[in-house]
């Protein structure tokens, strides 16, 4: 049985972590805390069967191109997944920040800003998290719930805990965001949009740099998806 970590495994000194009680919410403890810890204050949730993890960012851009952290942030939790995987499990995301391993549903990342944040204004921060399932409770009966699946039954090894999780995900995202902050969003939109499985078949998607907005075209038709944040 995966045993409970009191701490992360080592992270580049831009992280500051905090550790939270299993049944905490590390999304909302990092807005609630964003103004006062500033970036590189990274909240975890110390738990068995979930991983859950959030980062504060000080952002020096317009908040609507900002929105693409959304995007590194899932970039960095497939890469996190698939390379601490069996070999060839299929890791894949659905729009806006659901992920996919095995085509089902495993986890999802999320954005957040300061209330009332103006698109075209610099925010004064904002909070990318993620959450991946490890487990379903003890006495879930495989089938109950189509269409969403765990890392353990997926053939995860047990011994993957929600630390491990966290400090490969925290170790992604930074790369991600420094490759974006030196050489533009084009690798960023690149590698989202190859592991996007929505979209119907031979249909051309994009993602506007400026907006995080996904763009679907098909047969003469333009579709534009906003984020939901």
């Amino acid at each position: 049985m995966t045993r409970i970590r009191p701490g992360l495994p080592p992270l580049p000194s831009l992280f500051r972590p905090t550790a939270l009680r299993e049944g905490g919410d590390a999304f909302a403890r990092a807005q609630e805390r964003a103004a006062q810890d500033g970036a590189g204050a990274l909240f975890w949730v110390s738990a068995y069967a979930r991983a859950e993890a959030a980062v504060v960012l000080e952002p020096e851009m317009p908040l609507a191109a900002a929105r693409l952290a959304l995007h590194a942030a899932a970039n960095a939790l497939a890469d996190a997944v698939a390379a601490l995987g069996p070999p060839e499990r299929a890791v894949a995301l659905r729009w806006p920040g659901l992920l996919l391993v095995e085509g089902g549903e495993c986890g999802c990342v999320r954005l957040a800003a300061p209330p009332g944040a103006a698109p075209a204004a610099v925010p004064d921060w904002l909070v990318v998290g993620m959450e991946l399932r490890l487990a379903f409770p003890e006495r879930h009966i495989p089938g109950d719930t189509p269409g969403q699946t765990s890392l353990f039954e997926e053939g995860f090894s047990d011994a993957l805990d929600a630390a491990e999780l966290t400090a490969a995900w925290a170790r992604h995202l930074m790369a991600g965001l420094e490759e974006w902050q030196s050489r533009g969003p084009r690798r960023l939109i690149g590698t989202f949009l190859a592991r996007l499985a929505d979209a119907p078949e031979g249909a051309r998607r994009g993602i506007e740099p400026g907006t995080g907005a996904l763009v679907v075209e098909r047969d003469g038709v333009r579709e534009r998806w906003e984020l939901p944040w």
